[in-house]
């Protein structure tokens, strides 16, 4: 089973396409627990949340993975969870970062226009740049294999396809 997960700041397209890709492919995915939580519990996040978001999205990825699927698609996992941390409270806890990690990792570019759902913090384009750039921080740091997603919203479709078609590369 491979995994791939979509990493990057609010509002790149990550939720949608891959809901769209895992239908159409007839895949499985686990859609992004942090919204989830965040739509349960409000957007008042402490560090404990964070940690319990980190959990939540454990779990829902080891039920996701129960079947063995041969993909499945993450909308983000605790590594994105780890960029809210740094970004809220200026640390991330050893916790976030402890988790099995993706087979690959398509970082979404914050190239496209912004769109307010009630749970988004960064708008402002030089926030939403700062958060991106702390998306991609926990990729390096982490030191997993990822790949950029950029541009208009077909060309981020035919990217992640491309990642996808060619998972076979990644070890």
């Amino acid at each position: 089973m491979k995994t791939v997960c979509f990493h990057g700041a609010e509002s790149t397209g990550k939720s949608v396409l891959a809901a769209r890709l895992c239908a159409e492919l007839g895949i499985p995915w686990v859609p992004e627990y942090g919204r989830t939580y965040c739509e349960e519990h409000g957007t008042d996040l402490t560090m404990d949340d964070l940690l319990a978001i980190g959990r939540g999205e454990a779990e829902a990825i080891a039920a996701a993975s129960a079947a063995a699927p041969p993909l499945l698609i993450l909308d983000t996992d605790q590594l994105m969870t780890a960029a809210w941390a740094q970004k809220l409270f200026g640390t991330v806890p050893d916790e976030l970062l402890s988790y099995p990690k993706a087979d690959l990792y398509l970082l979404f570019d914050p190239d496209v226009p912004w769109i307010d759902d009630g749970t988004r913090f960064f708008g402002a384009d030089r926030e939403r740049a700062a958060f991106a750039a702390l998306a991609e921080e926990m990729l390096e740091r982490a030191a997993v294999p990822w790949r950029r997603i950029s541009g208009n919203w077909g060309q981020r479709e035919a990217a992640v396809r491309d990642a996808l078609a060619n998972l076979s590369d990644i070890p």
